[in-house]
Parts: C-alpha cells; sequence; structure tokens
C-alpha cells in the first residue's frame, strides 16, 4: 500500500494519530520476579513474542502478567479494551485487539482509537499496511518505529457502516483462506506417511505380490540377511584442525551427519586434502555409498543418504556400501529409509545416544532375488515420484494462498470488496454518515475532552486499588435506571463517574457506550440535540416509543 493508492471518493486518507492516541509501553526490572505475577491473575502485558504464531484477531493477556509492584516500577500503561496493538520491533507489524484492558512493553506502539472507528477495520488495516510500517523502522540492530513515524502511518477512514461491512467480510474470506491453509498444511504429513507405507510395503513383499504370481515366484524364497552380511560396514574420522596440511587447499570432500539431510548428497561444504587421506588413512567411499548417521542431534540420528560423489566421512556416519553380488545397494537403500525410527530405538547413550557399526551391521532385512529388487525399487520409485509431484503442486498452492491474505486486504481498502455495498446504500456514507462527518465527530470529541497524548497511569490504579467516592455503574444500567434518554453529560454523571474525571475515565466511559452500541446493542444513540450534545437510550425504550 502507497501513499499513491486510489480509495473510494468517500473515504478519507489520513495519518492515523489524526484519529487515535499512539501509547508506548515498558518493562520492570526482568531479573526481579516480584515484578511479574501468572497470566490473567494481575494487570495483563504484552511482548511482541506473545504475538509471534498468535493467529486470533482478540488477546487477553501474554505469557505473564506484571505485578502491581512491577507495573508501579515501569512505564507500561494499561490501555483499553478496543486498542490496537502494533509490534513496533523484533518483528514490527504484529496486530491484534485488546479484548480487555491491557499494557504492553516498549516493543509496541499502541493505537487506542475513538468509538467511531471500529476495532475490527481498524486491526485488519493495520495488517494490510505491515510493509509500509516495516519501511519507516529505522535502527541497525534491529528496526524500530518511533513513535513519531507511529503517529504518520497511513489510514483511510471510511464511513463507520462501512467499516463495519468491510470487516466482516474480512473475517469471513480470511477464515476461508486460513481453513484452506491448514488444509493444505496437512498433506505433506499425509505424503510423509503414504511414502512410509510404501517402504514397508517394499520391504514385506506387499508390492510385488502379483508380480511373484506372474512368475511364480514365492515369499519363502526370501532370504534373511543382516547388513554386515550383504554389505561393506565402515566410518570415517576427523582430522586434526590444527594441521594446516590436513585441510588447506583440500580437494577430497569430508562429509559429517549433516549431510544424511537429503536423499542424495552431491556436494560437500567441507574438504580435506589428499595428504590427509594418506597420513590419516581416511577411506574415500565411491558413488553408490549409503551414508548413515550413527549420532547426532534431533532427527539426525538413522538418516540415511546415497553418495553421488567420491567423499570421505566423519567418525559420525558409517558408510555402507552393498555387496552388488548379493544385493542391489537401492533395494538396501529402501531398507535403511523404512527402518529408521527401529534404528534411532538401537542407539545407546545418555543424553545423546549414539549408534555404533555393529549395531549397524546388526540391522537385519529379507533378500529376494535381484530380480525382485529392481522390481521393488522401480515400484517405489513410481509412488515417490507421484508424492512428490503431489507435494510440489500443495508446495505451490501454499505460495498462493500465503499471498492471497495480502491481496484480499488489498482488494478491502481500495473499496474493491464493497463497491456494490456502496451503490446500495448511498444514505449510509453521506450526509452525517459521511467520513467528513464522522472525522468532524472524532474531532469534536477529542477537543471536548480535553484529550491528552496518553491514558493516565490511573487506569491502572483504579483496577488495582484506587477507589472513587462513586461506584461506577455500566451506561446501560445507567440509562435503565433512570428510565429515560440521557445527554451524554447526564449519562456520565448517571454511571457514576466524577465530574472532574479523569482523561483515562472519560475514554473508559467512551469505550463502554461503544461496546453497549456495537456489540451489546443495549443502547442507541439518538439525534444530536441543537445545543450539540449527543443523547443516549436504551433499545426497549426507541422500540416502545
Amino acid at each position: 500500500m502507497t501513499d499513491s493508492q486510489q480509495i473510494p471518493q468517500q473515504w478519507l486518507s489520513l495519518q492515523i494519530g489524526e484519529i487515535a492516541e499512539v501509547v508506548g509501553g515498558g518493562t520492570p526490572k526482568a531479573g526481579d520476579p516480584d515484578n511479574f505475577a501468572e497470566p490473567g491473575t494481575q494487570i495483563p502485558w504484552l511482548t511482541p513474542a506473545d504475538l509471534s504464531k498468535y493467529s486470533e484477531k482478540y488477546i487477553a493477556h501474554g505469557s505473564r502478567d506484571l505485578s502491581k509492584e512491577g507495573y508501579e516500577k515501569s512505564s507500561a500503561k494499561l490501555m483499553p479494551s478496543g486498542t490496537l496493538l502494533f509490534s513496533s520491533r523484533a518483528p514490527i507489524g504484529y496486530v491484534a485487539i485488546a479484548e480487555n484492558e491491557i499494557s504492553t512493553n516498549q516493543g509496541f506502539k499502541n493505537f487506542v482509537l475513538p468509538t467511531a472507528v471500529d476495532s475490527s477495520y481498524g486491526y485488519y488495516f493495520l495488517r494490510s499496511i505491515r510493509d509500509v510500517a516495516e519501511s519507516v523502522g529505522t535502527g541497525t540492530t534491529f528496526k524500530e518505529i518511533s513513535g513519531a513515524n507511529a503517529k504518520k502511518l497511513p489510514f483511510y477512514l471510511a464511513p463507520l457502516a462501512e467499516q463495519k461491512v468491510i470487516a466482516d467480510k474480512l473475517d469471513t474470506l480470511l477464515t476461508q483462506v486460513e481453513n484452506t491453509k491448514a488444509r493444505l498444511e496437512r498433506i505433506p504429513q499425509i505424503l510423509k506417511r503414504f511414502r512410509q507405507s510404501a517402504l514397508v510395503a517394499a520391504v514385506r513383499g506387499q508390492l510385488t505380490e502379483e508380480w511373484r504370481d506372474k512368475y511364480g515366484i514365492s515369499l519363502t524364497d526370501w532370504v534373511h540377511h543382516t547388513v554386515g552380511e550383504i554389505s561393506i560396514v565402515a566410518t570415517g574420522k576427523t582430522p586434526s584442525r590444527k594441521e594446516p596440511k590436513y585441510w588447506q587447499d583440500g580437494d577430497i570432500p569430508w562429509l559429517t551427519s549433516k549431510s544424511t539431510g537429503s536423499v542424495y548428497t552431491e556436494s560437500a561444504e567441507q574438504f580435506v586434502t589428499q595428504f590427509a587421506v594418506e597420513d590419516c588413512s581416511l577411506k574415500v567411499f565411491p558413488p553408490g555409498t549409503l551414508l548413515l548417521a550413527m549420532y547426532g542431534e534431533g532427527k539426525t540420528r538413522g538418516q540415511v543418504t546415497e553418495l553421488r560423489l567420491a567423499a570421505t566421512c566423519n567418525q559420525a556416519c558409517a558408510a555402507v556400501t552393498a555387496d552388488e553380488k548379493k544385493i542391489l545397494g537401492s533395494y538396501l537403500k529402501l531398507r535403511l529409509l523404512e527402518n529408521y525410527e527401529e534404528t534411532r530405538k538401537a542407539a545407546a547413550g545418555g543424553a545423546q545416544p549414539n549408534l555404533n557399526l555393529n549395531k549397524v551391521r546388526a540391522i537385519g532385512i529379507d533378500v529376494p532375488t535381484k530380480r525382485e529388487q529392481a522390481e521393488i525399487v522401480r515400484q517405489v520409485d513410481q509412488l515417490f515420484a507421484h508424492a512428490d509431484r503431489i507435494e510440489q503442486q500443495v508446495n505451490n498452492a501454499l505460495a498462493r494462498v500465503n499471498s492471497l491474505t495480502q491481496s484480499i486486504l488489498a482488494k478491502a481498502f481500495r473499496g474493491e470488496l464493497t463497491e456494490q455495498w456502496r451503490s446500495d446504500n448511498a444514505e449510509l456514507i453521506s450526509g452525517e454518515n459521511s467520513a467528513e462527518a464522522l472525522l468532524a465527530k472524532i474531532k469534536g470529541e477529542c477537543e471536548a475532552l480535553g484529550k491528552k497524548s496518553k491514558p493516565s497511569r490511573a487506569v491502572v490504579k483504579r483496577k488495582t486499588g484506587s477507589s472513587m467516592n462513586k461506584q461506577i455503574i455500566n451506561v446501560a444500567e445507567a440509562l435503565k435506571k433512570a428510565n429515560k434518554p440521557l445527554s451524554g453529560q447526564q449519562l456520565l454523571a448517571a454511571a457514576g463517574y466524577p465530574s472532574d474525571s479523569s482523561t483515562a475515565d472519560l475514554e473508559t466511559f467512551f469505550l463502554d457506550i461503544r461496546k453497549a452500541i456495537n456489540q451489546e446493542k443495549s443502547i442507541v444513540k439518538l439525534k444530536r440535540s441543537d445545543d450539540g450534545q449527543d443523547w443516549f437510550s436504551l433499545i426497549e425504550a426507541t422500540t416502545d416509543e
């Protein structure tokens, strides 16, 4: 999205600082455990890490809360529900909506919206301009958006009714995208199980049942061997790193267990000299040799690769060279791949269990005739090629789906998703419902409230212990008790707010009005009176009238 992007003529192109307060955060001393509390127990607090891989629109708390003491010692500020929580560094662009009052660390620039801007609309808009936000970040170690630059981020103000339509459409469309993505992401695991099933069927003779029947061959003709009986199993070593003659200008590939992560190995990252091969008695294994990882971290142990180059290796690998008079190397490879989990279980040791050459030699293998081995390899190659084609198609589809979200967001904020809606609902985007009227109302509210640049920390103090002389009640309850429409000023008093309410109190009051109108739909705003005051009434009261 760029500043020159075309938007509907009924919208306004603004800077977000014109319609929202930009609020940062803070962190108390991390080394003091008393500054923090279990999540959901005290003062909700977020870091950018809490939004990593977080896919929900709303968030209530992070992995830990601030204690009251920790909050008082930090510059964190408790912001009202509906605030757009936007990470401004490490990385830039994570966004969620505050489900309740919440604070953040200094890795956020948060946007406290007025009641005239729909939170969901704002949430999706910020997602759509992540690339713009990243482009204005500055810094050397990592990029960060300053408060001043955050205020200058673009914002397209649509009429309120259209904001809600856009947000609803995006909810529907992006849920469909995420569901499609989730289904596609499950397919690689299905293919992995398919390949393993094919290997199991191959080495048990199930793939070639019909083939044997055709040629009058029986499964009982298969002969059981161990890997050590039908191949040569050796290993390598690591020449001393302190001897330059072993490594400097080396041209003989030297492999480690890292290479076993691929089905084939065609290149090397490290090389030794011919002097190292001779002086350290290294064995250079020919192409076709199978390398099996005898130890390594994570999933490495038990992995198998086939060399497509002559190479030596370190002591973490077992080099298995098939005796081609007894077995095809390609068939032996299928058995070693199929036996991956059992090979891993055979390892012994402490924190990092290892295999050894004798354990590799002891792996059992049922060997058919060479003719049947070749048929088994042919069928497995066909099945794997089919799986590979499907996997490539899935990867291509995932790439398209991953770009679809941004494409849909871009269409939404060019007004394309609501083009027909605008034609059908002209009265909802013009006159008192226009974006211009909405902006005037926002500015009017700001001026009336004498809004400061940041919410007061009294928000938290009230929540965590500071008392008021009069109990606060929600606006719907206040209207119910009054049993008549009330002006904004009257409703403020009826809800229990003092006449000298702080900016934070007033913000909470207006957020309560917004929630009652937009979410609970329990109250309605009436036409503005001649003296410029907004009036409010219960939904039931307007219906009765």
